[in-house]
């Protein structure tokens, strides 16, 4: 699996997917504080997204305080552990957000959804339990 993942058939700006996915890379601790993001261009080739894309992208979480961009250097991960409302709860509850969104745009149904959950729920753990 990819690490940036774009659905085009979402209803959530590219822009926007973009910057959520770092921004639970950076609180999960995937990045860490000093790490060097990917160049603008770079990404915007990997995932195909225009530069601006990227670039808007990268300007947001500087201006939220996750990164620092350094001229002609890039951008690095700022330290987080301190900022209100970063945590590995608060990231979670944009993706389960973010996760009830998209099937919400399948036509399901929260009951559905829940039946769903708790069937990759109850698989996960056989396959914990199991060893795997």
């Amino acid at each position: 699996m990819a690490l940036f993942e774009i659905n085009e058939k979402s209803s959530i700006p590219i822009w926007l997917q973009l910057k959520n996915r770092f921004i639970y890379l950076i609180t999960s601790g995937y990045y860490k504080p000093d790490d060097q993001l990917p160049t603008v261009r770079g990404l915007a080739a990997e995932v195909e997204v225009n530069y601006n894309t990227v670039s808007k992208v990268y300007m947001s979480l500087e201006q939220d305080g996750y990164i620092q961009s350094k001229r002609r250097q890039g951008a690095f991960v700022l330290d987080v552990s301190d900022k209100p409302g970063v945590s590995i709860s608060s990231t979670a509850e944009i993706v389960t957000q973010e996760y009830l969104k998209r099937c919400f745009e399948l036509g399901m149904s929260l009951e559905d959804v829940e039946e769903q959950f708790a069937a990759s729920i109850k698989a996960a753990k056989e396959k914990r339990d199991a060893g795997n």
